[in-house]
């Protein structure tokens, strides 16, 4: 049921489909559950489990691809089929940006793996919405790593399928490099360094207004809600 606080940041909403990225363990998915339900809008999680990942953090010939062609078609996959079932009639809110998937190709495939990889994207991505609203989650490169190791923890991830430190810092400055030049849509970028990525009620309002009162180009953003 969609309460009065919802629909008021609804109804002031100028974004239909927003998308939330950074890189791993920043707190995407997170900040996905609690804007669409501040949003009574419909949230699509990126699907993490992957079967060649093990192989790719092991360094395996060959794993690079198969994981990343396997989170490529996936993502196609599940964007798609919210195109045709026309769920963009309502707010959607989304944990990742279908073109970020090039920042990981780059960083992980060689030449003749990209020569592949790179045709096979420009095919699908003709098939999908872009979003009118990027929210990039930025973290410096040493507390990225300890959120990072933290979340293993809590979930209890087998050290096979977590990433190294050398790993996550070439990741993090790819993905900054990523979105110091996006232009596709309007940007927000949010400074986490100082915040506890609970987004609590204080900090989601605080989110919102800075949402609601973008317009085109990109904007930083620093919480004012710290840890």
């Amino acid at each position: 049921m969609q309460t009065s606080a919802s629909s008021a940041a609804a109804d002031a909403m100028p974004f239909q489909y927003i998308t939330i990225e950074g890189p791993i363990g920043v707190g995407k998915s997170s900040l996905a559950r609690r804007l669409a339900a501040r949003l009574d809008a419909a949230t699509v999680l990126e699907e993490r489990a992957n079967p060649f990942l093990a192989d790719f953090y092991a360094r395996r010939p060959g794993a690079a691809l198969q994981a990343q062609l396997f989170y490529l078609l996936n993502r196609h996959r599940q964007l798609a089929s919210l195109r045709q079932a026309d769920l963009f009639a309502q707010t959607t809110v989304c944990d990742y940006l279908f073109d970020k998937d090039k920042i990981f190709a780059y960083l992980n495939l060689d030449d003749n793996e990209l020569f592949i990889y790179q045709r096979l994207y420009e095919l699908m991505a003709r098939d999908l919405t872009a979003p009118d609203l990027v929210i990039y989650l930025q973290t410096p490169t040493d507390l990225l790593k300890r959120r990072v190791r933290d979340r293993a923890r809590r979930q209890d991830e087998p050290e096979a399928l977590q990433p190294g430190d050398e790993y996550l810092a070439e990741l993090n400055e790819a993905y900054n490099h990523f979105f110091f030049h996006y232009t596709a849509t309007p940007l927000l970028v949010v400074e986490t360094s100082q915040f506890d990525l609970s987004w609590g009620d204080e900090a989601l309002d605080d989110l919102l207004k800075q949402i609601q009162s973008m317009t085109a180009g990109t904007r930083y953003y620093v919480p004012r809600t710290s840890a």
